[in-house]
C-alpha cells in the first residue's frame, strides 16, 4: 500500500503514509489473533499486541509474509519442532520465539 505524497520541492514520493501502515498495523493484529487455532493466535496475538505499534514497514512486511506461511508448518518452526528452510529464520521469528520464553503464556 502506497500513497502519493507531494515534497514541498514539487517532486512525487511513494512512501506509506502513516495512516497507510496504521491500516495494516491493525489488519495484521486482527490476523495475528484469528489464525485459526488457539496456540497461534496466542503465540502471535501476543507478540503482536506488544510489538506492532513500534515496526517500520520493513518489519511489517516480513510480518506479512510469515501471516502467509501454513499454519502448521509456522507453529512448527515457532516452537522449534521443525527447522525452517535454510536461511528463512529472520529476527522477527527469533523475536518471537524470544518474547515467549520470557512471557510464557502459563507459568508453571
Amino acid at each position: 500500500m502506497q500513497a502519493l505524497r507531494h515534497l514541498s520541492a514539487g517532486t512525487i514520493s511513494l512512501m506509506p503514509s502513516t495512516d497507510d501502515l496504521d491500516l495494516v498495523r491493525r489488519r495484521l493484529l486482527y490476523r495475528c489473533w484469528h489464525r485459526g487455532t488457539r496456540e497461534m493466535d496466542l503465540l502471535l496475538g501476543r507478540y503482536a499486541e506488544v510489538y506492532i505499534a513500534g515496526m517500520d514497514e520493513a518489519q511489517l512486511g516480513d510480518l506479512e509474509t510469515l501471516m502467509e506461511v501454513d499454519e502448521k508448518e509456522l507453529f512448527a518452526w515457532l516452537t522449534e519442532t521443525k527447522p525452517m528452510p535454510d536461511g528463512a529464520e529472520g529476527e522477527l521469528v527469533r523475536s518471537i520465539r524470544r518474547f515467549h520464553a520470557e512471557h510464557p503464556v502459563a507459568q508453571d
